[in-house]
Parts: structure tokens; C-alpha cells; sequence
């Protein structure tokens, strides 16, 4: 009897080599919600999609003379690797790592197969909805706060959303929360695209799919992204990167509510709704000709901004800094660490990042791993990482105005004070402005106006 397993919505990558077993795997999974791509060599044919699970079954004839490296292959493509090999894992310890289980045997069953990529279909689908509940929303900035008031107030809504927003602040996040709060489509796939990593003469095949047999390598039907969405929220990131021919076959999908795959003549209904975002001034692209108008008002029934880290301010940053290392370090490792030091919160709320929430969060991982390793807040090392995290980059005119000020503007005495103050107290910032008799807040904005970064002390005196 065949074992009664359901498996939804996952990529299988299949390196066959000289074992013949795409054939055999696209069998054992008929009537499954999967897509079987063929690969050749050691590297993903097909575009990568991260937000959808997807594993790889590859046969150990792949390997040769040891060049293919499983571990080194993982990090690279972020997917589980199921072995294909004649011989058991006990008899070639040198084939197979020793901590490594996904293995089976060259005369495999559909049924061991199955059960085989249901575990770790359940396990990938676990591991992202662990990663997606760490990634709370932090808002202690009113414009934040007044941010997550709109999501409440259009999440239910049907109709399209246009998210405006730099680079890393978080625009997919906001369009998954809408995702989410929608009565009907919360419960259905949010599936998002970059469409500015969209490969040239690929669009159609990603899109709208294509029939099984409809080129060299389409062993399957596959399902493009307007159906992988259906029921649910499809989110089109960098919109603006889309050329205007690739514009006018999405606004055709979008009035007709239908799709037909490359290779079929069949159109699929469909019922989806869409949020789209870009960085870029759309209304500007439609004056420059290089957006169509007609999809911009399609798109901007709805529109929110999202803002970024440098108008959040100091608190939201040291809010998501210290999540981000949390995540980093561990829940258990952080607790028997001290608390994180007032000067590498301090320090963090004063470097401008252009990269916002994304680039925070590298310095966070950076800083995280440092700390996990060494077992301590090492004081020198940290603050290395800070002054390179602050060497790299410099404010934009306007984002950081009182930085930019003539020195001979400056309260010079005030400035004074504030430095001797802070020597008087060893550069601990809560007794500086304790002494002073003025909150770290007040404190902070002093230093910044009068650019006294303690990472510089050879810069201090003027």
C-alpha cells in the first residue's frame, strides 16, 4: 500500500550524473506539490529562489576526485543534500560525511523516497517559521508607530499596495504582516520576487510557468510564480527594476485575473493579491518614460512608506541591534555572558547606516560571532569592528544635518565641558550625564552635534 504523504510547495534539484534517477524521482513524486529541476555538474540551473524550501538529490557519481565538497556546496546553496550511493554508508566512511544521514541506496523505493523528503520538507518549513517568528517588529519610534497603525488599517483590504522605502528597511517584512492580517489570503502562500534578479529571457518561464515538455529540461509542469501565489499574496520587490516590456505582460495578468504557461494554450484563473515596493521614485519613472502609467495607478491604490533606521532614531536601532545579536550568540550563551555594554549600545545608535535594518544587521552578526567565540565582550576587538562599521561609510548631506555645521558655529565652551566631563568619568556615558545633570538621550545628541566619537581620542581636542 503507498503511504499516504503530502508534501507542498518545494524545489527538488536532482544531479543524476550516471545514476538515472531524475526519471525515477519525478515518479515516486507524482501528484505532489513539488517542481523537479535536472542540474548538471555542481551548480543550480534554475534561479534560487531563498523563500521557497528546496532540497537536492544528487548521486555520488557527481563527485569527482573529491571537487565536490558537500559541506562547501551547502553553504553555497543553503539546502539539505540527499546522497544517491550503491554502497552503504558504513562501507565508504571517506564518501560520506559521518554526521550525515540523508542517505539512500542507489535501488531506492518511491515510498523510502517519499518519506525521505517529507522529513525534511518539514523540517526546512519548521526552520522558517522559527527564523520568521525571531524577526518581530520593533517599533518604539512614533513614525514606526504610525507605520503599523496603516498595516492594521489596509491589511484587510484587497487591493494592491505600493510600499516605498531605501534599500534594507524592511519592505518585504511590512508585506508579509499585511499577508498575514488579510482574513482570506493570510492563509494562503506569500510568495515573494526580486524582479530586479530576474534573468534576461527568463521572465515568462518564471512568471507564468510552463507545460511539461515546453523545452530541453522541462520534465515537469511548473508552476510560475502568479500561480505559486494564488490564494495567497504575491510581493514584487524593486519593481521599478522591471523593464517596460516585461511591465505590460504584468498588467495584462493583472486586468485579465488569468495566466496561460509557456508551451500550453490553457489560461489558469487566478485570485491573488498583489503588494509591490521599490526604492526608486516611481512617479518620476513614469515622467522619465521608463514606467508605465497605466501599472503605476494599478499598483498605488494603497500607499505606505517605510522609514528609515535614521529617522527611527537611536532606540529602534539598539532595540534591533541587541535582537540581532541575541539570534547570533544564542538565547543560553547570551545569558551567561554580562549585559551588553553601554558603550557598543551607545556606539551603534551613533553609526549612520545607508544599508539600514539589512546593513545593522550585518554589523550585529559580525559583532555576534566575535563575541560567541570569545566568550566575552571584548572591549578592544568590538570596538575595531565599530570604528570599521564607521570608516565605511559617510552621511549623506540632509540625513545627518548637525554633523555638517561650521565648527566655528559651535558652543566651543559647551563642547568643552561636555569632553572634560566625560574624562572626569572614564567615558561612561550613564555617569557623564548623570554629572551633568542631563538624560544619555540629551547626552548623545551632544556628542554627535559636536562630533566626539570616544572610538577617536587622539580627535578630541579642537
Amino acid at each position: 500500500m503507498r503511504q499516504n504523504i503530502k508534501i507542498d510547495g518545494l524545489d527538488i534539484h536532482v544531479w543524476e550524473g550516471k545514476a538515472d534517477i531524475v526519471d525515477r524521482v519525478v515518479r515516486a513524486l507524482t501528484g505532489q506539490d513539488v517542481d523537479v529541476l535536472r542540474a548538471d555538474g555542481t551548480s543550480i540551473s534554475a534561479p534560487r529562489d531563498s523563500d521557497r524550501p528546496a532540497l537536492a538529490i544528487i548521486s555520488v557519481s557527481v563527485i569527482d576526485g573529491g571537487a565536490f565538497v558537500l559541506r562547501d556546496w551547502e553553504a553555497r546553496h543553503s539546502m539539505p543534500v540527499i546522497w544517491v550511493g550503491a554502497a552503504p554508508r558504513e562501507r565508504d566512511p571517506a564518501m560520506f560525511p559521518p554526521d550525515y544521514s540523508h542517505i539512500l541506496p542507489l535501488d531506492f523505493t518511491g515510498a523510502e523516497l517519499r518519506a525521505m523528503v517529507a522529513k525534511l520538507a518539514r523540517q526546512l518549513r519548521a526552520h522558517g517559521e522559527d527564523a520568521q517568528a525571531s524577526h518581530a517588529l520593533i517599533a518604539h519610534a512614533e513614525c514606526m508607530k504610525a507605520l503599523l497603525h496603516e498595516v492594521e488599517t489596509f491589511a484587510d483590504c484587497d487591493t494592491s499596495v505600493l510600499l516605498h522605502g531605501e534599500t534594507g528597511v524592511g519592505k518585504e517584512r511590512i508585506a508579509q504582516l499585511l499577508h498575514e492580517k488579510h482574513t482570506r489570503y493570510g492563509g494562503g502562500p506569500f510568495v515573494p520576487v526580486n524582479c530586479g534578479a530576474i534573468p534576461d529571457g527568463l521572465f515568462e518561464s518564471l512568471f507564468f510557468g510552463h507545460a511539461k515538455g515546453s523545452f530541453t529540461g522541462a520534465v515537469l509542469a511548473h508552476k510560475g510564480y502568479f500561480e505559486q501565489a494564488n490564494g495567497g499574496t504575491l510581493f514584487l520587490d524593486e519593481i521599478g527594476d522591471l523593464p517596460l516590456y516585461q511591465q505590460v505582460k504584468l498588467l495584462r495578468v493583472l486586468e485579465d485575473q488569468a495566466v496561460t504557461r509557456v508551451g500550453s494554450a490553457m489560461p489558469v484563473r487566478l485570485e491573488f493579491r498583489l503588494i509591490a515596493a521599490s526604492n526608486k521614485c516611481l512617479p518620476q519613472l513614469v515622467k522619465d518614460g521608463e514606467f508605465r502609467a497605466d501599472l503605476y495607478y494599478r499598483l498605488a491604490v494603497i500607499e505606505l512608506t517605510i522609514p528609515s533606521l535614521e529617522e527611527r532614531g537611536a532606540p529602534d536601532k539598539i532595540a534591533l541591534f541587541k535582537s540581532f545579536i541575541s539570534e547570533v550568540i544564542g538565547e543560553d550563551k547570551l545569558a551567561a555572558l554580562p549585559d551588553m555594554p553601554y558603550w557598543l549600545a551607545d556606539a551603534v545608535a551613533d553609526i549612520y547606516f545607508p544599508g539600514n535594518v539589512r546593513e545593522l544587521r550585518n554589523l550585529a552578526e559580525r559583532i555576534g560571532v566575535t563575541v560567541r567565540q570569545l566568550g566575552t565582550w571584548e572591549e578592544s576587538r568590538v570596538k575595531r569592528l565599530l570604528v570599521l562599521a564607521r570608516n565605511a561609510r559617510t552621511a549623506p548631506a540632509g540625513a545627518i544635518s548637525d554633523l555638517l555645521v561650521d565648527r566655528s558655529k559651535w558652543d566651543m565652551n559647551e563642547r568643552n565641558r561636555v569632553i572634560a566631563a566625560l574624562d572626569a568619568n572614564g567615558w561612561r556615558r550613564q555617569d557623564t550625564a548623570r554629572e551633568l545633570g542631563i538624560s544619555r538621550k540629551v547626552l548623545w545628541e551632544k556628542m554627535r552635534k559636536f562630533q566626539i566619537f570616544d572610538e577617536e581620542p587622539e580627535s578630541r581636542a579642537v
